[in-house]
């Protein structure tokens, strides 16, 4: 435990420089970007430092350490086959395969916009196409700046170094989602552990790896169907914990030794949203065939919470289905499932502190909003982006268009704001 709180010690410094956003949520995996001072006005041809052609398809954000931009893809290949077509429930949703796809890293330099590598990590025709608002590289990296970690699910758990070089990889099966709608759950690192939240229609688990050797350290059984909520690790009481929402409950687990410390009940099926926490507060939430959010106090939580006062609030009331919450300033900030209905609630008390708001600039919603400097960012499909400012009532500050779309969540760095269209990677910045 004192070599984990050392190295939180040295990363929390880190973090605290202006130029990372090492993970999908930003560095406190909030959506929150603490030091970071991000443009307010942007165009397809206003305020783009760069734009680059990112082969294949990806949904997964892109993340930042330093000088170096980290981004999933998958390319297709080769001569179409007969299309792979699954007949579970909602299959009209999803979109068949007809090729074979490599399954790619790709490093960017953040000063021109330049792909400094790109390391495929794996090949495969893909045993089913997922969502048609999905991707088949939707789980968005992670690093520490020393190692990056991705994530494809069916196709494999991968660790590279800054050159680009696979350092270890690991096989965990094959997944077998809800209606057939792909995959989608990013990784979470802390110190020396990967952790992956590996729910599906067959047998679920959380799994711990080593960051150096990518060993297994824990593996967890699940009771739970098909989520696609990204785990979050908290410290809290001297201990790190890894939280992650799902359908029959959130649990939280110890980090060292995937012991379960808590659990919840009260989200629905299909769980897709990420808990976010502050200030010893963890807020999950789901919008499925019920809507439910519940707020969670951390201290001296223990067992299961479903009944009890560490419950501080919940609602049913236009709560978020695929754009996670975004937790700024002790304000929970969600949308209605993925419509631009947006409310704002007391982190501790659950009582509205205002709207909600229909942002009728805005169309549909996948990307997670974001913050910083006092302005909260939301992106919609269009490639639009509406910047409130923060406060007792959210005022509008600008509205901001690309010419392609967007289900990627931005990444704010320093002065930097990075969109990841269907195409494209996008560096905004102002004079």
């Amino acid at each position: 435990m004192r070599t984990l709180v050392v190295i939180w010690a040295l990363v929390a410094s880190c973090l605290a420089e202006d130029g990372v956003w090492p993970q999908w949520r930003g560095p406190l995996g909030t959506g929150e970007a603490p030091n970071a001072d991000p443009p307010i006005q942007w165009s397809e041809t206003e305020n783009v430092r760069w734009k680059t052609a990112i082969p294949g398809k990806g949904h997964s954000s892109p993340i930042v350490w330093k000088d170096r931009i980290y981004l999933t893809t998958a390319i297709p290949f080769g001569k179409p086959r007969l299309p792979v077509f699954d007949n579970a429930p909602g299959s009209h949703d999803n979109l068949p395969v007809t090729r074979s796809h490599r399954f790619a890293v790709v490093a960017v330099n953040r000063a021109d916009g330049e792909i400094v590598w790109q390391t495929v990590v794996h090949e495969a025709f893909p045993h089913h196409g997922g969502h048609v608002s999905g991707s088949l590289a939707s789980n968005s990296p992670v690093t520490d700046g020393e190692i990056v970690i991705a994530f494809f699910g069916s196709h494999g758990l991968h660790a590279l170094d800054r050159q680009g070089k696979v350092l270890w990889e690991n096989d965990l099966g094959k997944m077998q989602t809800k209606h057939a709608h792909g995959e989608g759950a990013s990784p979470a690192l802390q110190g020396d552990v990967v952790v992956v939240n590996w729910d599906h229609e067959d047998a679920s688990a959380l799994h711990a790896f080593d960051k150096r050797t990518g060993k297994e350290r824990w593996k967890v059984a699940r009771d739970e169907g098909t989520s696609w909520s990204t785990p979050i690790i908290v410290k809290h009481a001297n201990q790190f914990q890894v939280i992650v929402s799902a359908t029959t409950r959130i649990r939280s687990y110890a980090l060292e030794t995937g012991e379960l410390l808590w659990e919840c009940g009260g989200l629905s099926n299909n769980v897709v949203a990420s808990p976010a926490s502050r200030h010893g507060i963890v807020v999950a939430g789901s919008s499925y065939e019920k809507k439910a959010m519940v707020a969670i106090q951390l201290d001296g939580a223990k067992g299961d919470l479903t009944h009890t006062d560490h419950v501080l609030w919940r609602t049913n009331q236009r709560t978020p289905y695929v754009p996670s919450p975004l937790l700024y300033d002790r304000t929970v900030y969600f949308f209605n499932h993925y419509q631009p209905i947006l409310s704002c609630l007391h982190l501790e008390t659950g009582e509205k502190r205002a709207g909600p708001f229909r942002l009728s600039a805005l169309d549909s919603l996948y990307a997670s909003p974001v913050a910083a400097a006092d302005r909260l960012y939301f992106t919609d499909l269009s490639g639009a982006t509406m910047i409130l400012r923060h406060g007792d009532a959210p005022e509008p500050i600008a509205i901001n268009k690309i010419d392609e779309s967007v289900s990627a969540s931005l990444a704010l760095a320093g002065k930097d704001l990075f969109i990841r269209s269907e195409s494209s990677l996008y560096a905004i910045r102002e004079p």
